[in-house]
């Protein structure tokens, strides 16, 4: 991202406290001339290396009890209608009196040079001589945002006996690769092995943005792998189960959302509380496969 000129690795775990690593880091970057710290989370914990990093204003949500660690405090909003990037963006915008800014919310974009892709791709032994489809069946937060691998699986048929010379890519962490071998392994015997590929845990994430920037078509769950996707500009069906659309969209005018909207999602529980999954079981492939025609020819309009 062009905006972004350093990343700041993060030593912490995540839900670790361990005050002496966070100190430690905030004094690292404490002579760096940081002028403004953006305290996304509203935990106590979280304000704590903008503090010891000396900077300057720290600007974040009223949270736990850390008044004297944020020196400029949003009150807490949230309005049900409110994107996640909303509630950020207002917090970022607003001055210190609260007023909110009327500026419209910037879309985010990632860079991937053509001479990039090329590298991956000849890194990867992977060619782009055909349609490629990228399916990221993984979901970090939990079985409540994996659509079914079985209907992942229907969804690949489709999509390549609809072109002969199509290839489906499966893309994640060495984790998501217990989604895709259950994937692979529900194709039908007519399938090549190599027209749906399983890619997971096999690339760095740098890697994995540029696979996602040369495909044709990105189906994915509500993940991280989805918003890299829309930030490269690539047509995405995203698939909603527990989590909401309105909270955290793709943000791409190539994006297309497909959820049940049942009465009892969102529930944004990692395990379906029910028990059924229905809001990921009876969406059926065939509504996800529409939804990828309308995707394609979102991009296809753009390119022509």
């Amino acid at each position: 991202m062009q905006e972004v000129s350093q990343v700041i690795d993060n030593p912490l775990k995540h839900g670790e406290f361990n005050f002496r690593k966070r100190r430690e880091l905030g004094r690292r970057l404490s002579g760096q001339d940081y002028q403004y710290a953006y305290v996304m989370p509203n935990s106590w914990k979280s304000a704590l290396i903008p503090f010891f990093a000396d900077i300057p204003l720290r600007i974040g949500y009223t949270g736990e009890a850390r008044f004297w660690l944020l020196n400029q405090r949003q009150p807490a909003y949230k309005e049900p209608s409110c994107s996640m990037v909303q509630h950020f963006w207002r917090l970022a915008t607003s001055d210190d009196m609260g007023e909110e800014s009327t500026a419209a919310i910037l879309q985010p974009v990632l860079q991937s040079s053509s001479q990039q892709q090329q590298v991956t791709l000849q890194a990867m032994q992977l060619s782009t001589d055909h349609p490629v489809y990228i399916f990221c069946p993984g979901a970090e937060y939990g079985a409540a945002k994996r659509w079914p691998a079985e209907h992942f699986a229907a969804l690949a048929v489709e999509l390549l006996n609809a072109d002969a010379n199509s290839v489906v890519w499966l893309l994640g962490s060495e984790k998501d690769g217990v989604e895709a071998r259950r994937i692979v392994a529900a194709l039908p015997a007519g399938i090549s092995p190599q027209r749906c590929l399983d890619l997971c845990g096999q690339t760095m994430l740098t890697q994995a943005v540029d696979l996602l920037a040369v495909a044709d078509l990105v189906v994915c769950n509500d993940s991280g792998l989805m918003h890299i996707a829309a930030a490269v500009n690539t047509p995405v069906v995203a698939i909603y189960g527990s989590s909401s659309p309105v909270f955290t969209p793709p943000l791409s005018k190539h994006a297309q959302i497909v959820s049940l909207r049942l009465e009892c999602s969102p529930c944004f529980k990692r395990e379906c509380p029910l028990g059924t999954l229905a809001c990921l079981q009876e969406l059926l492939p065939g509504q996800v496969l529409a939804a990828c025609n309308d995707a394609l020819l979102s991009g296809q309009s753009e390119t022509d």
